[in-house]
């Protein structure tokens, strides 16, 4: 019999695991709630020609295409089998794919229910999403987005308080990051002074692997995509320029003089950093002129996120993206978003040991079964317990007490009632605390010491 297993690229989560990712994912909800942005779900399916072209060339690539249902090769005639053209008949036997991202699909819901919602719409998606990329160590072929997306708005507040977001999320998850910034208009502006304007999708692709591939293969590939080398020459001190931010935008304005939409995106850069000063982040913000994300549908900020103090790549980035919607029929309508990688977000806290101790227990207390008579009297016990939001079980079977006490520490479960005959009598339950090892007499008249004392213990343990 062939073994169970699951797809490459994807994963199982225990419930320890779940716990912890429920910690992130409630993290950026929160902050996300605090910015007034309201949460909205879209199909794990989209239609293909909502997804195809709006990634570019390597997106389109890594599209998981989903069959058609039921005859799917009834739509091929003897011609495409005999030739075998993958690509010419592809789209006869599936019009479906799985979402690539969160953002594309968002663009697709506010044209579809543009009468419905009030602009500026702030919105947030958690959600899976699916690509056929190769699996590696922090890149998975199914993984978790945490969108905020804000429409129907131009102002640079936006992309400030994203910012804010940003800086709010990783200081509660205590993880130390720089914020990079670029702007689209920039490398256009850049793509154009070096004379090579109507290449700026090759340069930036090309350009937003300098971390990964080093300077030398960044100009072969450049070169391979059809760059000139006089026009690579030329690139290559304007992306290594130095200083701290107001010093390469101040010498940006002199290179890009020439260049009217180079000059709007330093100007959009400088108003970003000179908001972003009186909020008094707690996390570094840069620019970075190599910053461009390959993703064609940016038009002005570019956002990436790194975690400084481990080696992982991009846990969170964003930008702005004018005319998304208006490929859905819908132009004039500016949005700006940010999405953080909940599952590189997990590997940075699981590397640096940063979740909170003992917070992934799913019950607070434990009552041992002796027997049908004390499971009689703890049921409406355990009823007030629960309705004053305490986490409570009794084990199902009057099993041995080893075996019982066992299920706790297996299940995490910081305290254990002892309930018999004696304790019946009095009205009271004995409580253990499995950390301390202490034991406590709690009168059941008296149940809310019973539930103070576990919710500050579990307020100690966070």
């Amino acid at each position: 019999m062939q073994k169970p297993s699951i797809p490459k690229g994807t994963r199982d989560f225990s419930p320890e695991e779940m716990a912890k990712r429920n910690y992130i994912f409630d993290t950026i909800k929160e902050v996300y709630r605090l910015h007034g942005f309201q949460q909205i779900e879209t199909p794990a399916m989209e239609n293909l020609s909502t997804l195809l072209g709006k990634y570019g060339e390597e997106g389109d690539r890594l599209l998981f295409k989903v069959l058609n249902s039921g005859n799917f090769l009834s739509g091929l005639n003897s011609e495409d089998l005999a030739e075998g053209n993958s690509a010419k008949s592809a789209h006869k036997i599936s019009d479906k794919g799985l979402r690539y991202d969160l953002t594309v699909p968002f663009a697709r819901y506010v044209v579809m229910h543009r009468n419905e919602v009030t602009f500026p719409f702030k919105r947030y998606q958690i959600q899976p999403v699916w690509r056929a990329d190769r699996p590696q160590k922090g890149r998975y072929r199914e993984f978790f987005q945490c969108d905020a997306d804000i429409v129907g708005s131009d102002s640079l507040l936006n992309e400030v308080e994203l910012v804010q977001m940003i800086d709010e999320v990783f200081s509660r998850l205590g993880i130390r990051v720089s914020i990079k910034l670029n702007n689209r208009k920039i490398l256009s502006g850049i793509a154009e002074v070096i004379g090579e304007a109507d290449k700026i999708t090759a340069i930036t692709v090309a350009i937003d692997k300098l971390d990964k591939i080093g300077g030398e293969k960044v100009n072969e590939e450049l070169a391979g995509r059809g760059i000139a080398r006089e026009a690579i020459d030329k690139l290559q001190p304007i992306l290594y320029l130095s200083g701290n931010a107001t010093e390469k935008l101040e010498q940006l304005k002199e290179i890009l003089a020439s260049s009217e939409m180079g000059l709007q995106g330093i100007t959009e850069t400088e108003y970003i950093f000179h908001k972003a000063e009186r909020l008094s982040l707690r996390n570094e913000l840069e620019l970075d002129l190599t910053l461009a994300r390959g993703l064609n549908y940016y038009t002005g900020a570019i956002i990436e996120v790194k975690a400084l103090d481990a080696e992982i790549g991009s846990i969170a980035g964003g930008g702005r993206y004018d005319n998304l919607t208006g490929i859905f029929g819908l132009p004039d309508v500016s949005g700006v978003g940010i999405s953080f990688g909940a599952d590189r977000v997990y590997d940075v806290l699981n590397q640096l040991e940063l979740f909170p101790k003992n917070f992934d227990h799913a019950t607070d207390l434990l009552f041992v079964n002796f027997g049908e008579k004390e499971a009689d009297w703890l049921l409406p016990i355990m009823n007030r317990l629960r309705q004053e939001g305490i986490r409570c079980e009794l084990y199902p079977d009057s099993a041995k007490m080893k075996k019982q006490m066992t299920y706790a520490n297996n299940n995490r479960i910081p305290f254990v009632a002892l309930v018999g005959e004696k304790e019946i009598n009095e009205e009271a339950i004995s409580v253990r605390n499995m950390e301390k090892g202490e034991q406590k007499y709690f009168p059941t008249r008296d149940i809310e010491l019973l539930v103070k004392e576990i919710k500050e213990a579990s307020e100690c343990s966070r």
